[in-house]
């Protein structure tokens, strides 16, 4: 099915300062799981819509514990998003990955614990595959705007997910080097579980801020070092998405072979006639395509 692209993009609150942006509204979204973490910037690039969401508001006042995951893909998923694309600061848990590169990352692990990891439950079950999370196409074309900027860019990739928001203890890190993990954050899940379950695809780009606490050469890491790297790259982070739009403002989009898009299709377990109405008023969004077929 060909539709025209709407690139979401979740990630931090300069993100969206992109020459050339136009039509720029800030749009407050209601969601059936709450509120999102602020209103979505809409806005029009090399002729391709997008979507902003800032993930710890504008403000920076949520923690990756108290982001509203469930809320933000919604409310992604209601501005009309075919595709979402996450820009992350990590830490390396990898020498040949230092601060200042990119890593495109195509597995994850989560020890998140805190968090609401599905739009499914009682009522109304469903289990999504999530063998391979990441959506290939974009993060292909994301890993080659990334070069074009100007960055060194690694294709490929785990990214371990923590609760936070503390950093790792020195063993935690080490431990999940032993587990071949390359870069660590705290946001990208359940992001990349609620954004398959909404049949969105997905990609990150997780931008190597430090090389968490593993690598005792380099010092611990703390908020200072983050930000100064995060502000060194966020020009780069910027060119990468207006290289990117312009990439895609030159193809007609069509859904990918993977079957993110209708995932939902061999994912539903529980009878029609067995679900539960409340449930299904609160999934119009994220999955009203599969339910109403």
């Amino acid at each position: 099915m060909s539709k025209d692209w709407v690139l979401g993009i979740l990630g931090g609150s300069g993100l969206y300062d992109i020459d050339g942006l136009e039509n720029r509204q800030w749009i407050e979204i209601e969601t059936p799981w709450g509120p999102p973490s602020d209103q979505i910037l809409f806005a029009e690039l090399d002729g391709i819509q997008l979507r902003f969401l800032p993930r710890h508001g504008r403000a920076h006042a949520l923690s990756p514990s108290d982001v509203n995951y469930r809320a933000n893909i919604d409310a992604l998923k209601r501005a009309g998003c075919t595709d979402l694309l996450s820009l992350s600061a990590v830490g390396s848990l990898q020498e040949q990955y230092p601060p200042g590169d990119f890593v495109v990352v195509d597995q994850f692990i989560d020890r998140t614990f805190k968090r609401e990891t599905s739009f499914f439950g009682e009522g109304c079950v469903a289990h999504a595959s999530l063998a391979d999370p990441v959506c290939a196409r974009l993060a292909d074309m994301a890993a080659k705007a990334a070069t074009t900027a100007g960055v060194t860019v690694h294709r490929g990739g785990t990214y371990l997910a923590i609760e936070g928001p503390q950093f790792s203890t020195r063993a935690e890190s080490q431990l999940y080097r032993q587990w071949g993990c390359d870069i660590i954050g705290m946001t990208n899940m359940p992001e990349a579980k609620l954004a398959r379950e909404a049949e969105l695809p997905y990609a990150t780009i997780g931008m190597v801020t430090d090389y968490d606490c593993w690598q005792e050469a380099h010092g611990n890491v703390d908020v200072a070092a983050v930000i100064e790297v995060l502000l060194k790259n966020a020009d780069k982070a910027r060119e990468t998405v207006r290289i990117l739009v312009n990439a895609l403002s030159g193809t007609q989009r069509e859904n990918g072979s993977e079957g993110i898009e209708t995932n939902l299709d061999v994912a539903l377990i529980t009878a029609p006639e067995n679900r539960d109405p409340k449930l299904l008023a609160k999934l119009d969004a994220v999955a009203g395509r599969a339910l109403n077929k």
